[in-house]
C-alpha cells in the first residue's frame, strides 16, 4: 500500500489525491470525488473537503493510499 505523509493534523481529501499523484488538479479531484469514484476507509465519500487523519485510507482506480504522520 502506498502512503502519503502529512505534517499537519489532517489533510483534505482533494489535496491528498493530488499529493498522491492520483489526479492532476483540484478540479479533477472535485469531479471524481463528487461522482462517487473515491472510497475513504472503504466507503464512498463525496466530500472533497473530507478531513483525513493518520491511519485513514482512500482509494481511487484500484489504488489505495494510507495517510501517515
Amino acid at each position: 500500500m502506498e502512503t502519503v505523509k502529512i505534517k499537519d493534523e489532517y489533510i483534505k481529501l482533494g489535496q491528498a489525491m493530488k499529493l498522491a499523484g492520483l489526479v492532476d488538479s483540484g478540479l479533477e479531484a472535485k469531479d471524481v470525488i463528487q461522482s462517487g469514484q473515491v472510497l475513504v476507509n472503504g466507503e464512498v465519500d463525496t466530500r472533497r473537503g473530507k478531513k483525513l487523519y493518520p491511519g485513514d485510507t482512500f482509494s481511487y482506480q484500484g489504488k489505495t493510499i494510507q495517510v501517515e504522520a
